[in-house]
């Protein structure tokens, strides 16, 4: 409450970054926790408990994420088109809270995937119109600050959740189905912070009620937002679920109960990094950023092909969460730049769309590569993508394609 308070008194804080901006961060926060309890448990629940295979796993990992990137073009549209982002965003987290207990009910796989499936076609729904509130409330001097403080929240929540799991499996030895219970009420809580603290912030634009023309939106697309969606895919080409880094750590003699812990790390150097690195993409290029997010991609990728030891674990988590602070606020900033200002969710909406084709093809990848050969294959493959996108990226930077 003295949040809310605080905030109500001033429409911004000192940083200039909105009050919205803040409460979205916290619900996104709450949401994360609630769901990295879930997520930090399930490769081992999915592979002990119901004896999924790899390919079962990465099918499910990547499906899911990629249905999250993919329903984002359809909230971003309908959003453009109607407006009231608001009740969009609420939608999308309610659905992934409704599907919380489907995953404590589970007894086979395709009740897994069903229900990840729809958890993560929640978070797709409620992206796109969030990230465009965001780009309508914010000046663009902060705006960099402004993504990057809502991803470091969101962070937060992802090491919060699996921190919360690992001591929940102290008192519950071994049991899943109670932590997923537990994890319903601070998805609960996001819900209710969503209803009585995120304001309605339409502006006066009239919204046109009919089918968006997607030839119309490329058409008036810049050349950079073209490039950028490039690389968004080709970065999404090197970057698989977080479940392969899981089972690397259990396959590298990290007990099950720490096994948390590896989210943990890489999320509390994601929350660390990202509010001080989006403040510093409002003052340099952007693509240098994402340059600086690939190299890191690229060591960590390599630390975990090569070395299968609980110190390599813990070096490739760091370097992966310094990836993750170098490049998703900052995506994020580049899209709400160069889209059209009529067109700021669907361009989020696409982006993410394309992003996530790549994603699914990046997870079946990881798993066949997994389950036919080894896991430093997985891991190489997605340094030689990390590779190939830093390559593209220069290019475009030499030719002033992208900034």
């Amino acid at each position: 409450m003295f949040i809310f308070h605080r905030f109500r008194l001033n429409k911004q804080s000192d940083s200039g970054i909105p009050r919205t901006v803040w409460v979205l961060g916290f619900v996104s926060l709450l949401m994360d926790i609630s769901s990295e309890m879930i997520h930090a448990l399930l490769p081992l629940f999915m592979s002990t408990t119901l004896g999924a295979s790899a390919v079962w796993i990465g099918l499910t990992e990547g499906v899911g994420e990629s249905a999250a990137l993919i329903s984002k073009v359809f909230s971003g549209v309908i959003a453009d088109t109607f407006g009231k982002k608001k009740w969009l965003v609420f939608t999308g987290y309610a659905l992934g809270v409704l599907s919380k207990p489907f995953f404590a009910l589970a007894t086979c796989m395709p009740v897994v995937f069903a229900a990840r499936f729809f958890d993560r076609i929640g978070k797709g729904i409620r992206g796109a119109p969030r990230d465009a509130i965001v780009a309508e409330v914010t000046a663009e001097s902060v705006r960099g600050a402004a993504y990057g403080l809502r991803q470091s929240l969101d962070a937060a929540g992802a090491f919060i959740g699996p921190a919360l799991a690992t001591i929940l499996l102290m008192f519950f030895t071994e049991n899943y189905r109670t932590v997923f219970w537990l994890a319903l009420i601070p998805g609960l809580c996001c819900l209710a912070l969503i209803l009585f603290g995120v304001e309605n912030v339409e502006t006066e634009k009239q919204y046109v009620k009919e089918p968006l023309k997607f030839k119309a939106f490329f058409l008036q697309t810049s050349l950079a937002f073209k490039c950028l969606l490039v690389i968004g895919v080709v970065f999404s080409l090197a970057r698989f679920s977080n479940a392969f880094m899981i089972l690397r750590a259990a396959d590298s003699g990290v007990p099950a109960a720490l096994v948390p812990l590896i989210l943990v790390g890489s999320n509390l150097v994601f929350a660390a990094s990202s509010y001080p690195l989006g403040k510093l993409a409002d003052r340099i290029p952007s693509s240098k950023l994402l340059a600086l997010g690939l190299l890191f991609l690229i060591a960590s990728d390599c630390v975990f092909a090569l070395w299968q030891t609980p110190y390599a674990v813990a070096v490739g988590v760091a370097l992966f969460g310094l990836h993750l602070g170098a490049s998703q606020g900052i995506f994020s900033m580049m899209v709400a730049k160069l889209a059209p200002d009529a067109f700021k969710a669907t361009a989020f909406g696409v982006f993410n769309f394309l992003s996530g084709l790549a994603t699914l093809m990046a997870g079946l990848l990881a798993g066949f590569l997994w389950e036919l050969y080894s896991p430093a294959y997985t891991f190489a493959a997605g340094a030689i993508f990390a590779l190939l996108s830093l390559l593209l990226l220069t290019v475009l930077m030499r030719r002033h394609l992208i900034g």
